[in-house]
């Protein structure tokens, strides 16, 4: 399990890298769009975004 865990750590870093190398400015464009947007609705958003990462983990494994 831990290999596992650090296995998808080191994935979310790739991906993250690869948008970031890719596209700054369109990345920093987005950064300042989330700042506008009130914290409640970041919170149902990244609660959406969990369970729907979990479930597509169940899935896939």
């Amino acid at each position: 399990m831990p290999s596992e865990l650090a296995a998808a750590i080191c994935l979310v870093l790739v991906i993250e890298g690869l948008f970031l190398f890719a596209a700054p400015g369109a990345w920093k464009r987005m950064a300042e769009r989330l700042q506008q947007i009130d914290e409640p609705t970041l919170r149902k958003v990244g609660g959406v975004m969990v369970v729907i990462g979990l479930i597509a983990l169940k899935l896939v494994h």
